[in-house]
């Protein structure tokens, strides 16, 4: 993705992979995606949240 930030807030990340944001804490707190403090700001690593998605299964047929 072109101009893509390098980091997203919590919030926009997990709107970003399509789950809510306890859920997105949750795999925060397992080690699954990482995350980083900025300050009192919780991010997230793209570059994370795209190994995420790309480590799923894929859908039967898609």
């Amino acid at each position: 993705m072109q101009n893509e930030p390098l980091a997203l807030r919590v919030n926009d990340a997990a709107a970003y992979i399509g789950l809510s944001r306890s859920r997105l804490y949750e795999l925060i707190a397992d080690g699954v995606i990482e995350a980083r403090k900025l300050g009192a700001r919780t991010v997230v690593p793209t570059s994370s949240l795209r190994a995420f998605v790309e480590a799923a299964p894929r859908k039967a047929g898609a």
